[in-house]
This record gives structure tokens, sequence and C-alpha cells, in this order.
């Protein structure tokens, strides 16, 4: 379960790049409720509040070909060591280590299949204020090529726990822990892409999950806003009912009723 106070290896934030910000906040505000807060006069980059708590970031495009997406940071006591790791793994440094003013120190990476993400190195911004309440991160998913090189490449980076999960005789899902963290503390899982989705497409990414309160209306809600339908309310025996869904701009990603835990 994600919590806010962050280990090493865990989500500690999450940002929309978008190629219409405006847009994009205007969406978002209809879907799911959420406040836009400007992050300074300039406009070029703000949070997105639920209860006047930071939930996520968001900001335009900065990479030539880009298209929407959300990326998901990782905690990091050292962006650089990091950066390090990640290409003596096989991945690549997108981002180089930089400081955003006195929030932290960031970089962004792409895993040896292809897959995007990013670490953040806490300063003044410790990360998301709000977790596993509607509607904030409650979950992380990577979907890959490779299941095999992708667990040897995160263990290799963040020293994660990986927990295979066979779901049926063709999937096997594997659960993502913190090092030394209990089965109470994963925040995500991993797949690989079946060969269906890859033919219609899909490539190496990760997708967040948020919490919500009543699956089948947000995921109307969602449509409604102009969201696009992948996979329709779906219950997930033990887990909750979910579903998944890409924004306007195609950025893709879930939103889940968690069960509740067994004996409450």
């Amino acid at each position: 379960m994600l919590s806010t106070d962050f280990v090493p290896g865990v989500p500690n934030w999450l940002d929309l790049g978008a190629p219409d910000t405006d847009a994009a906040v205007s969406f978002y505000t209809a879907a799911f409720g959420w406040h836009h807060q400007p992050a300074g006069p300039d406009g070029g980059y703000g949070f997105f509040l639920q209860d006047d708590k930071a939930v996520a970031g968001i900001g335009s495009l900065t990479e030539e070909g880009a298209s929407a997406a959300w990326t998901l940071y990782f905690h990091t006591p050292d962006a650089d060591a990091t950066a390090k790791a990640v290409e003596q793994a096989g991945g690549s440094v997108r981002v180089p280590p930089g400081d955003v003013f006195g929030f932290g120190r960031m970089a962004q990476f792409t895993d040896p299949a292809g897959a995007d993400f990013a670490v953040w190195q806490p300063a003044d911004i410790r990360g998301v204020q709000l977790v596993n309440a509607p509607i904030s991160l409650t979950w992380t998913e990577l979907y890959t090529t490779d299941a095999d090189a992708a667990k040897a490449f995160y263990r290799a980076v963040f020293s994660w726990q990986c927990t295979d999960v066979p779901m049926s005789p063709e999937l096997t899902y594997t659960v993502l822990t913190p090092a030394g963290g209990g089965e109470e503390h994963s925040h995500g899982g991993l797949l690989a892409l079946p060969e269906e989705n890859l033919a219609e497409g899909s490539r190496p990414e990760w997708h967040p999950y948020f919490e919500v309160a009543d699956c089948d209306a947000v995921y109307v809600q969602v449509v409604e806003a102009g969201g696009t339908a992948l996979i329709p309310p779906s219950d997930a025996e033990g887990i909750g009912r979910f579903a998944m869904l890409s924004d306007p701009w195609g950025a893709p990603f879930a939103i889940i009723k968690s069960a509740a835990p067994e004996g409450s």
C-alpha cells in the first residue's frame, strides 16, 4: 500500500506532460474534480489538488516528438547515483539529474524495453501529499515486452523485491515492493504485454492508478469529459473494481475502487 512516508524506491510524485495544458486542466477538473494551482507566475508548471493537497503535477511537453503521458517518479536519496545505476543496468538517461529550484532534484529515464520513468530526490517538496484517498494515486503498473528483463533492471536500480503471482497459465503478475518492505508495502505491479496488445500498437509504459469512491460513476465522468474507454469497469477478486481509460490526448491511466482489507 502506498504511503506518504516515502522510502527509497516507492512512488513519490507523478506528473502529466500535455500538449495543451489549459485544455488538460479543464479535462481533469471535469473528470476528477481536481483543482489546479500554478507553480509560478509563468504558468509553465502547476499542481493538481484534491482536498487542498497536491496529488500530481502538470506541465507542457518539452521533448521533440513526445506524446501526452503520465510520468511516475520514484523516491531516491541520490538522483545522480540512480542515473549511474540506470545506465549500468542498460537503461538510458532522458533528462540528466538537475535541481528544481529548492523543491528537489529530478531525473528522467527510459528502461531497456522503452518505458519512461523518473526519480525525485526531495528537498522542500517531499512528494505528493495524498495517496490512497479519492482521487489520488494508489497503485502503479508497468507493461513491458520482457517481464524477466524488467524485473532484473528495476531490482538493479531500486533493489525492489519482485513477487510473481500466477494469474492463469498464460499470465503472471509480479508485485513490486521496496527493499525490506513486506507485502503491505507493495506499490506496484509488472506484467508482460500480451501479443494481441502488441499487435494493436501497445508499447512498454507505466500507468498510474487513481483511487475512486465509485468506479462506475467516475468512469462515466471521465468519458463524458472527453476521455476514451480502454477497459470498462471490471471486478478483480480480492483487488477491487477497476477501469482503464485515456485522456483526450492519449495519456493512459486507470481508476480503481479498492476492495476493503479482509476483516475490515
